[in-house]
């Protein structure tokens, strides 16, 4: 069946069209993005408000147009950290479903996790063992480990790279160096509580990291690009990060857009999605993980084509 995946995050509203069925490998159709940085929007009282609720719905709007004009059978549309934080949120999924006809579905954080540990068990497959996997949005990291596709362990932690950069890192332009430090304390402090409960679920025999954030990382510390396909093996270091978060904090916003892999959207943000990335290995005690090119879109895929099997 032709699928279409609406997933309303921090950074974007980002449509994923596929023909897929039950046991096979989603065929990716069309790709519909929205820059939106919804997180940007909030009022001073955590609201979208009118504007951001407006912004959304035409986003949502383009996005449902893509899909009909893909003659996409089902639509399954889903919001994150953003939405779920809006202290507005009740009367934003309202209004989206009164101007466009979208269920927008929100995720709890452990549920991204879980679907999230879905997608990257079916593409490494049950010979990876336990897997560790780690995900780092624009409000959220996500940290799921287990050894079936149901994770024994799946939580978020509010440590996303957007919220971190909006909340700490204040207006400097490259940031001061004790707001670096003051962001480094932050994310120690939170990674301390959620490791030992993932860790003790048992030993990972693969560890692997997946999103937007750990690609564009994984790019600087010298992966293929994306444009060499999904299927190329890429990998992470945590010597490879340390030299991102030294580079990245001395260079202007403008400045880091300019390097591989860095989109102008996501350059303000990436220092601190660094600083996640880097606390987060060394709290696990990693030199390395695997960067998968499957995240949560296709974990709602997978799940979704299950239930209609099931059905």
């Amino acid at each position: 069946m032709r699928l279409g995946v609406l997933d309303v995050g921090s950074n974007t509203v980002h449509l994923l069209v596929v023909d897929a069925h039950r046991g096979g490998h989603p065929d990716p159709v069309r790709s519909h993005k929205s820059e939106l940085h919804l997180a940007e929007l909030l009022q001073p009282d955590g609201s979208l408000g009118r504007h951001g609720t407006q912004v959304l719905c035409e986003a949502v709007t383009a996005a449902r147009q893509a899909a009909d004009d893909e003659r996409a059978e089902d639509l399954v549309a889903f919001a994150t950290s953003a939405v779920r934080d809006a202290t507005d949120s009740v009367q934003v999924l309202a209004a989206v479903r009164e101007a466009t006809g979208v269920q927008l579905q929100v995720l709890p954080g452990e549920d991204e996790a879980r679907l999230t540990f879905l997608a990257v068990r079916r593409w490494f497959g049950w010979s990876s063992g336990r897997l560790l996997c780690l995900d780092i949005g624009g409000g959220s990291l996500e940290l799921a480990t287990g050894i079936d596709e149901e994770p024994d362990v799946a939580t978020s932690v509010p440590l996303g790279a957007g919220r971190l950069t909006r909340d700490l890192l204040g207006s400097a332009d490259p940031p001061k160096k004790r707001d670096v430090a003051a962001l480094r304390e932050h994310v120690r402090a939170l990674l301390e509580p959620a490791v030992p409960v993932v860790c003790a679920a048992g030993a990972a025999d693969r560890a692997v990291v997946t999103s937007k954030t750990f690609r564009s990382l994984a790019r600087l510390d010298g992966a293929a690009p994306y444009s060499e396909g999904p299927r190329v093996p890429r990998r992470l270091t945590l010597a490879g990060l340390e030299r991102t978060c030294t580079l990245l904090a001395g260079m202007r916003t403008s400045d880091r857009a300019r390097l591989p892999g860095v989109s102008a959207s996501r350059a303000g943000q990436l220092l601190a999605g660094a600083v996640v990335a880097q606390e987060s290995l060394k709290a696990f005690g990693l030199e390395s993980v695997e960067v998968c090119p499957w995240a949560l879109r296709e974990g709602v895929i997978l799940r979704r084509l299950d239930w209609l099997a099931g059905a």
